[in-house]
């Protein structure tokens, strides 16, 4: 159905040309659902954006052909792209809440694209609406079809985004991170509807994702990325059980995991090279384990090493190959083991009698619901209705739930992020001071204490300002004491510390990827040295190796600095390698809170069992 033949997107900026997307080929057929993974910057966007046309003003293919049943789309007028796009060929993007158009209801948003690519009008089409609504998983469809994506939580806005892409029924669909900000539950009815509409109606699914669960559930095959290039292609249960590129084994080695608790994870040394520079030998050269002199010096190319595997890499050509067995992997070495870190003071020399770093008692969060001219009360949401927790000081505690049960609330609100829109009752007390009865200088000084990493990353950065700026604006606002040079070279090494090159201080937030923003938002958390840190899915945008760069980033400043982290997350490989304790949540409260090991291996909540239930995991060969 879809073929792409040797590719070529370059994006012209103030560094120069930027080889996004080079001489890319790869095929999809009709039914099939073709995976494409990698880390964040490498690729995987700009080759959805390329294929639909719609790469930014300074972005261009540049060589290539883009074949949809034999019709050449880099060629088409844009007149005729018009109607491919919906109808023949849907996209799901990776930032809903971008995506999305705040001054529409989010009904009318899935309406337009119905009366544009089908012949349904009027009622019809708004039954169509519902039905999309509902096969969704949006609550209450009849009455959120008119709410605008603002009144929507992160998860919920992703819904949309797929009721959107899905609604004219398209032959092929490009998922990029479809699944980022769902839950587990309503990410396995996502990913069911897909596979539905996939048997019904034979459609092909591009799948841009980083998660390797969904990966190994969902794909026919799966095309590897790295830095612009795909270095490795081939069908998914060979690719999981013997991977033969070396980046693809460290991304294996990065995974977080219960059996890694205690020891960091293998995160990949170094950052994706910059693109704009020309390159003489392997792009993966400068962090590969298994670099030799060659790899310097020799561009490898994409050869088939057995039937439907190919791979981009010295090991495999001739006459580097030597060494390889015949139709095995080079790579069957074991690489060594991260050593365990070491359980710092804080962890083991805290008194059990000592007070909590917070304390969270019967809090309650009610939006008002108001009607009518004069805008009044006539009712309220109970978002947060009587939660209560404690987190010492060295902790983890994980708070999981479905979207829109309260997760982000609660941290908003406690943070004083909510005084004006919301009614707030009950105490949440940080290092014995209550906070809702701070109010200027008093909190001030507590938000140099606790910080948030927001699910938005987009969002949450200002889009004038550049990347130092954004950096050392909270060191300068909450740490007055700390001198400019000094700021300076704090912010300069946080990126170090987030897997970002210090030239992207001089870059803004629109110039890079949805991955590396939210590594930008992680590292502006950290900027100030708090003491509380709400994490709001802070890894859900993030590829494998990032992750597992970050995880072990918050692991050593938690064992170093004893930071406490009220962790928000659906992500439960994160949570059984981080969580110290589980918090529950289902409909603004918690129903079931406990040690990790004991919830996860042993629930008591039905609810609970729902929800390990449905998590994709990840089955690899031995």
């Amino acid at each position: 159905m879809l073929a792409i033949e040797n590719l070529d997107t370059v994006l012209d900026t103030d560094h120069g040309v930027v080889r996004a997307v080079e001489a890319m080929t790869l095929t999809i057929a009709q039914g099939e659902t073709f995976a494409l993974v990698g880390e964040s910057g490498c690729g995987k966007s700009v080759t959805a954006l390329s294929i639909l046309r719609l790469l930014p003003d300074n972005g261009r293919v540049d060589a290539g052909a883009i074949r949809l049943d034999d019709v050449d789309l880099v060629q088409l007028p844009e007149a005729r792209m018009r109607d491919v796009r919906g109808r023949r060929i849907g996209i799901i993007f990776q930032e809903p809440a971008t995506s999305l158009n705040p001054v529409m209801k989010v009904g009318d948003q899935i309406y337009e694209v119905i009366v544009r690519h089908t012949p349904l009008r009027g009622a019809a089409a708004r039954a169509k609406v519902i039905e999309w609504l509902v096969r969704v998983g949006i609550p209450e469809p009849q009455r959120r079809c008119d709410d605008f994506p603002f009144q929507m939580s992160g998860g919920q806005k992703q819904r949309i985004m797929i009721a959107i892409a899905l609604a004219a029924e398209p032959d092929l669909v490009i998922a990029d991170e479809p699944t980022t900000a769902l839950d587990v539950t309503i990410q396995k009815q996502i990913l069911e509807l897909l596979r539905d509409l996939q048997a019904e109606r034979r459609m092909a699914l591009l799948l841009i994702t980083h998660d390797l669960g969904i990966v190994a559930q969902m794909a026919h095959r799966v095309a590897l990325m790295y830095a612009g290039q795909i270095v490795e292609v081939a069908p998914t249960p060979e690719f999981f059980a013997r991977p033969l590129h070396p980046y693809a084994r460290l991304l294996f080695g990065a995974l977080p995991e219960a059996a890694k608790r205690g020891r960091p994870l293998a995160a990949i040394a170094g950052t994706v090279p910059p693109l704009d520079r020309v390159f003489t030998g392997c792009r993966l050269e400068e962090r590969c384990p298994r670099a030799m002199a060659a790899c310097r010096s020799t561009l490898p190319e994409l050869r088939g090493v057995h039937a439907d595997h190919q791979v981009r890499c010295l090991l495999f050509q001739a006459p580097f190959a030597a060494g390889a067995a015949a139709g095995g992997s080079p790579l069957s070495a074991a690489d060594p083991e991260p050593k365990p870190m070491a359980r710092g003071a804080p962890r083991a020399a805290e008194p059990a009698s000592e007070s909590p770093l917070l304390l969270v008692r019967d809090y309650r969060v009610h939006f008002p619901i108001r009607k009518g001219l004069l805008k009044r009360t006539v009712g309220y949401v109970k978002a947060v209705d009587g939660v209560s927790f404690a987190i010492p000081a060295g902790r983890t505690l994980a708070l999981v739930g479905e979207s829109g049960c309260g997760k982000t609330t609660i941290g908003k609100a406690m943070l004083q992020l909510l005084r004006t829109s919301a009614r707030i009752d009950g105490t949440a007390t940080l290092e014995g001071r209550r906070l809702d009865e701070l109010r200027g200088a008093g909190l001030r000084l507590a938000r140099r204490r606790m910080q948030i990493i927001f699910q938005d990353p987009f969002a949450s950065l200002d889009p004038r300002m550049r990347v130092a700026e954004i950096l050392e604006e909270g060191v300068a606002s909450l740490r007055p004491e700390i001198a400019a040079a000094s700021r300076q070279r704090h912010v300069a090494e946080l990126l170090d510390k987030v897997g970002l090159r210090r030239e992207a201080l001089a870059r803004y937030p629109h110039e890079f990827s949805g991955g590396q923003r939210q590594r930008l938002a992680i590292a502006r958390a950290l900027a100030v040295e708090p003491r509380l840190l709400v994490c709001d899915e802070p890894t859900s945008a993030l590829d494998v190796s990032v992750q597992a760069q970050i995880l072990n980033l918050l692991a050593e400043l938690q064992r170093e600095l004893g930071i406490a982290y009220l962790f928000i997350t659906h992500n439960f490989a994160v949570v059984e390698y981080l969580a110290d304790e589980i918090a529950v949540m289902r409909a603004g409260r918690i129903v079931e809170a406990g040690a990790a090991a004991k919830i996860l291996s042993a629930p008591a909540e039905g609810y609970t069992r729902e929800l390990l239930a449905a998590v994709p995991r990840l089955k690899r060969a031995a």
